[in-house]
């Protein structure tokens, strides 16, 4: 087995805590790259985007903090429109700082539990 990279093992160590405490609540998953941020709700149980927001080409353009409180309201405000109000967080390999944090704070004031 090859090794894997730091990123990689705090991504399986992430998901592999979400699984055993999400229960039945969906999860709001986040990618971030140096140029963009996307977040989807997923539900796992069927295996499909419950709801989706990025800075592809909407509201927010970039990768900055304030284009990543922009999706983490968009991903709020489309969590809700599908009838979601908790969630549990993923944000992968990725720490929780700058703007992970920054759109994980803005989807919770925009009224997603997590």
């Amino acid at each position: 087995m090859a090794k894997l990279s730091l990123f990689e093992r705090r991504r399986r160590r992430v998901r592999t805590a979400i699984k055993a405490r999400a229960g039945s609540r969906p999860r709001l998953s986040i990618h971030r790259t140096g140029r963009h941020i996307y977040a989807q709700v997923i539900d796992d149980a069927q295996g499909r985007t419950v709801a989706a927001a990025s800075t592809l080409g909407g509201k927010s353009a970039g990768g900055n903090v304030d284009a990543a409180v922009q999706v983490g309201k968009d991903i709020a405000e489309a969590a809700k429109k599908a009838g979601v109000s908790a969630v549990v967080f993923d944000r992968g390999g990725f720490l929780f700082h700058g703007r992970v944090k920054a759109l994980a704070d803005a989807a919770r004031e925009g009224g997603l539990e997590f």
